[in-house]
C-alpha cells in the first residue's frame, strides 16, 4: 500500500481511472479537486469541480442535483460529425453524413435543444420512436435540411404527424418496421395527396455483442426479413410510389462493445443496400442505427461496460465498409445516417450526492473484559484474540474464531448463551477480523476464505440519492457507471466502502467499481470529518438514466444545475439556469394524492388536539406549518448543518 504521506494525483488517477472514462473532459487538479475542460477545442478553460460545490451550496440548492456541462454537448456533437467529415475526406467516400439524435436516450428539452443549436452547421437531425416523442421532433428539429427518423411501431396518427412533418417540408424518414405499417402507410399519403420519404428496416442477421445483443439476428423485435423487404418492394412499385423509398435502416444493439460486430453489420447492412439499388431502388441513405459505445469502466476493452475502439475508430469502419462493399457491386455511395445517442449525452451529466453516513458491521462494541462464570466459547475467544501475535498461526486464528462465532450463535439460540455474552463474543470476533485484515493487507498471498475479509469489514458510505431515480442500470442490468470524490484526492483513501442509497430497499445500492482493469465490491474513499460535508460525483449519466428514474419512495426528479464554460470568468464557468427537482406535493400528485386536502386532514386532526386540551395553540400552529413546509419542500434528505 502507498503511505499516506507519498500519495501523489497519479496514485488518485491510478485508482480512480477518471482520465480513462472521462472521454478528455474530466481530470484530477493538482488541488486533488476533480477539473472538467468542457470544450477539447479550449484546454485553458477548465472548470474546477470544488468552485462549482461553492456556487450551488451559495444559491442555496440542496443536494443531490444532477450538473449538466452543456458545454461537453456541444462539444460531442462536434467531435462525431467531424470524425465522419474526416472519413469520408480520406477515403474519397461521395457520400455526405447526416446524423440524428435519438431523442429516447434523454428526452429533457434543455438538452435536446442544445444538440439541435451545436448540429446546425451540420444538418444534425432528430430521431423519434413513439407518437410524443414524434410531437417533440415536429416543434424541435429546426435545422434547415436535416433528416428526422421515426422508428418504433406506428398506428395511423402517428403516420398522419409524419406526413404533417413532410407538408411542413420538413424530411420526415418513417421507417417501416412490420409490414402491415406499409400498406397503412402508402394509404394515408394517397389520401392525403402526399409523397412520404420510406425507409425500411432490416432484420439483418448480425448481432451486436454486449447486454443488448438480441436487437440484431432472427429474434430482433424490429425489422423486415429479406422476404418482407421484397414484398415491400414489389408492393411499392405495383403502387406506383417505389420512387419514395429512400433509405435502409439496420441496428444491432447498443452500446455494441466490440468493433468487429460492428464491421458485420455494416458489410451485410451494404450488401442489402446494393441489391435494392440493382432492384432498381436508388436509395438516398443507409441509416446503420445506434450503438456507438462509451468506455464506462476505463478498460477499452469488450466488457459489458466498455468497448474495444475509438470514437473514430467505429466512423472510419461504417464509411470504409459501406465504402468496399459498394465499389465491389459497382453501385453508387449512399449518404450515411447513424443514431449515436449514448455517445453524444453520456459525459455531459453527473449525479453530485453527499455522503451522510457511514454503516459499519463492526462499529458498536462492548467491553469484553473476562467476568466470573463466563461461557467458555467467550473465554475461547478472548484466548484467540489475546494471542494474536508474530508466531500465530493467521490461518487457524481464522478457521477458530469463525467456528466460535457460529457455535455462539447456536448456543444462544438454545439458551445456553446470554445476549452479553454474545454482544462480547461478536465484539472480540471483529477485533481479530480488524487484526487479520491489517496483517494481510501487505501480503502477497491471501488464502481463499479470507479473500472476502476486505468487504465484510468495508464500510458502506449512505448517500443522500435514490440508485432507482438516477442510476436506474446499476440497478436493473448491473450497469457499471463511474464513481469518484470531488475533492480530496490529493489525499490518501482509506476507507473501502460500498455506497447505499436512503431508499428503503436493499437493492439501493452499488457495489460494483473499477478500479484498474478489475471489476471490485468496494471503492477507497476518504473519512468523513466532522462538520465537512463529503461529496461524490457519478459520473456518465447523461444517457438514459436522467430519464428512466422511477418514482420508489416518492423521490422523485433532482436538482438541476446547467453549467456553462466562460473564459472570461475568474472560474472559467457560470450557472446558466438552475431547474428545481421534484417537491413532496409534486410526487404525491402523480400518485393521485391531494396534498391540499391532506393538509386540510391534518390542520382538522391539530385542532381537534388543541380544543381536547393536548396541544397548546401556539404549539398547534407550529406543528401545522412544519407539515406544509415538508409537503412542500423537496423530497431528499436535509443534511444537518
Amino acid at each position: 500500500m502507498t503511505p499516506a504521506t507519498d500519495w501523489t494525483i497519479e496514485d488518485a488517477e491510478k485508482l480512480y481511472g477518471v482520465s480513462r472514462w472521462g472521454g478528455g473532459y474530466f481530470r484530477i487538479g493538482d488541488n486533488g479537486n476533480l477539473q472538467i475542460t468542457p470544450d477539447p477545442g479550449n484546454p485553458s478553460v477548465r472548470i474546477d469541480f470544488g468552485s462549482v460545490l461553492s456556487e450551488i451550496q451559495q444559491e442555496g440548492l440542496q443536494f443531490p442535483v444532477v450538473v449538466r456541462f452543456h458545454d461537453i454537448l456541444r462539444a460531442q456533437v462536434t467531435q462525431l460529425n467531424t470524425a465522419f467529415a474526416n472519413a469520408i475526406e480520406q477515403s474519397g467516400y461521395r457520400g455526405e453524413y447526416q446524423g440524428v439524435y435519438p431523442i429516447k436516450v434523454n428526452q429533457m428539452r434543455e438538452v435536446v435543444e442544445e444538440i439541435v443549436y451545436a448540429g446546425k452547421p451540420f444538418r444534425y437531425g432528430l430521431e423519434a420512436g413513439s407518437k410524443a416523442e414524434l410531437l417533440a421532433a415536429l416543434a424541435m428539429n429546426t435545422n434547415d435540411g436535416s433528416l428526422t427518423v421515426l422508428n418504433g411501431y406506428k398506428d395511423e396518427e402517428f403516420m398522419r404527424l409524419a406526413l404533417m412533418g413532410r407538408r411542413l417540408g420538413n424530411r420526415m424518414v418513417v421507417v417501416v418496421e412490420k409490414y402491415s405499417e406499409l400498406l397503412l402507410l402508402v394509404r394515408l399519403a394517397k389520401e392525403l395527396a402526399i409523397d412520404p420519404i420510406i425507409g425500411m428496416r432490416a432484420k439483418i442477421t448480425a448481432k451486436g455483442r454486449g447486454k443488448w445483443e438480441s436487437s440484431g439476428g432472427d429474434r430482433a423485435k424490429f425489422g423486415l426479413t429479406i422476404t418482407e423487404i421484397i414484398n415491400a418492394t414489389r408492393y411499392l412499385k405495383d403502387e406506383g410510389m417505389d420512387h419514395c423509398l429512400k433509405l435502409l435502416h439496420f441496428h444491432i444493439g447498443s452500446q455494441l462493445t466490440d468493433i468487429r460486430s460492428v464491421k458485420e453489420a455494416v458489410s451485410e447492412g451494404a450488401m442489402i443496400y446494393a441489391e435494392l439499388h440493382r432492384m432498381g431502388f436508388a436509395l438516398d441513405y443507409v441509416d446503420v442505427g445506434g450503438g456507438l459505445g462509451i468506455d464506462y469502466d476505463g478498460t477499452a476493452s469488450t466488457s459489458e461496460s466498455s468497448r474495444n475502439y475509438t470514437m473514430q475508430e467505429y466512423v472510419s469502419s461504417v464509411v470504409q465498409g459501406v465504402q468496399e462493399v459498394c465499389d465491389l457491386e459497382g453501385v453508387p455511395h449512399p449518404g450515411l445516417v447513424s443514431e449515436s445517442g449514448r455517445a453524444i449525452t453520456a459525459h455531459h451529466s453527473c449525479v453530485v450526492t453527499q455522503i451522510v453516513g457511514e454503516i459499519r458491521t463492526d462499529s458498536a462494541q462492548v467491553d469484553t473484559a473476562a467476568c466470573a462464570d463466563e461461557h467458555i466459547l467467550l473465554s475461547n475467544m478472548r484466548d484467540i484474540y489475546t494471542g494474536l501475535g508474530e508466531q500465530t498461526n493467521m490461518q487457524a486464528a481464522f478457521n477458530d474464531a469463525s467456528r466460535y462465532k457460529e457455535q455462539a450463535l447456536d448456543a444462544f439460540k438454545l439458551r445456553v448463551l446470554r445476549l452479553e455474552e454474545l454482544a462480547k463474543i461478536e465484539t472480540l470476533y471483529w477485533q481479530i477480523m480488524e487484526r487479520l485484515h491489517h496483517y494481510y493487507q501487505d501480503a502477497d498471498y491471501i488464502p481463499e476464505e479470507l479473500q472476502e475479509m476486505e468487504r465484510n469489514l468495508s464500510s458502506q458510505y449512505l448517500c443522500n440519492f435514490s440508485v432507482f431515480q438516477s442510476a436506474a442500470d446499476s440497478w436493473a442490468i448491473d450497469q457499471l457507471l463511474p464513481v469518484a470524490p470531488l475533492t480530496r484526492m490529493d489525499e490518501k483513501p482509506q476507507v473501502s466502502c460500498s455506497l447505499v442509497d436512503i431508499t428503503c430497499d436493499s437493492d439501493g445500492k452499488i457495489d460494483q467499481f473499477a478500479i484498474g482493469r478489475e471489476i471490485t465490491q468496494v471503492l477507497p474513499l476518504h473519512k468523513l470529518r466532522a462538520g465537512e460535508p463529503y461529496f461524490i460525483g457519478l459520473f456518465l449519466t447523461g444517457a438514459y438514466q436522467d430519464v428512466m428514474g422511477d418514482m420508489h419512495n416518492l423521490f422523485g426528479r433532482l436538482n438541476e444545475v446547467h453549467v456553462f464554460c466562460d473564459d472570461e470568468d475568474p472560474q472559467d464557468f457560470y450557472i446558466e439556469e438552475i431547474v428545481q427537482g421534484s417537491s413532496v406535493k409534486d410526487v404525491l400528485t402523480i400518485m393521485q394524492y391531494n396534498p391540499q386536502a391532506m393538509t386540510s386532514d391534518v390542520k382538522r386532526m391539530i385542532d381537534k388536539q388543541v380544543a381536547a386540551g393536548q396541544i397548546k395553540p401556539r404549539e398547534g400552529v407550529r406543528w401545522n406549518d412544519f407539515y406544509e413546509a415538508c409537503i412542500n419542500g423537496y423530497t431528499y434528505l436535509k443534511p444537518q448543518k
